[in-house]
């Protein structure tokens, strides 16, 4: 009997405790509640609070404000305001004077000499045209060449063009198919003219070679 009197007074004492507790809880809330309301809060009670006799001062002075004052300059400053300019100067311009023309009778003796100064032209000689076109000889159509060997082997064309070269004449090999299997043809030249041609053909068989002469054409 005597310890469920002892439980049921810790349990009152334990929420009288908790009663007491929560009170002194609020208690302390409340009090720092107002303190931060009487205090001044930082960067906003700072600002002077503005009166509405300054309000209106403020709005009188902006009702004539224009924002593009600054960029279109005074003059239309002077428009928004409702100052009509004057009206624009008159543009005065120079008289032109004109320089008088040279009588026609001054112009006249100087034109006239000179088409006498200017001598006339003598019509082209024809015929001395056709003399010379004449004589002028025809382009050659081929090319030539002096041939100095034709093998079936390219040693053997090789060994021809060093002996030639031994003499002093500058050969090439060309190789061509004939017949169906390749030929190497041993040759001097390009030449343009026959004469050419034909004096280094004579050269080349004093040198012992037998040489052929060959046109190809252009």
């Amino acid at each position: 009997m005597s310890g469920a009197n002892k439980n049921s007074g810790e349990r009152g004492g334990f929420v009288l405790g908790l009663i007491v507790g929560l009170l002194l809880g609020l208690a302390v809330a409340l009090g720092v509640a107002l303190y931060i309301t009487k205090v001044p809060i930082p960067f906003v009670d700072k600002v002077p609070q503005r009166t509405a006799e300054q309000d209106a001062q403020e709005a009188a002075r902006n009702k004539n404000w224009d924002p593009n004052a600054p960029l279109a300059g005074k003059s239309a400053a002077k428009v928004a305001s409702g100052v009509v300019g004057g009206a624009p100067a008159p543009v005065v311009t120079a008289p032109v004077t004109s320089t008088p023309a040279p009588a026609a009778s001054a112009v006249a003796p100087a034109a006239s000499t000179a088409t006498k100064a200017k001598p006339a032209e003598k019509p082209a000689d024809k015929s001395t045209e056709k003399t010379a076109a004449a004589s002028a000889p025809a382009a050659d159509p081929y090319i030539y060449f002096v041939q100095a060997g034709a093998y079936t082997r390219t040693e053997d064309a090789e060994a021809q063009r060093a002996k030639l070269a031994i003499q002093g004449f500058s050969a090439k090999v060309f190789e061509k198919e004939q017949s169906g299997r390749p030929v190497y043809r041993v040759r001097v030249g390009p030449m343009d003219a026959r004469d050419e041609a034909e004096g280094v053909q004579r050269k080349i068989e004093a040198a012992g070679f037998e040489a052929n002469l060959v046109r190809v054409q252009r």
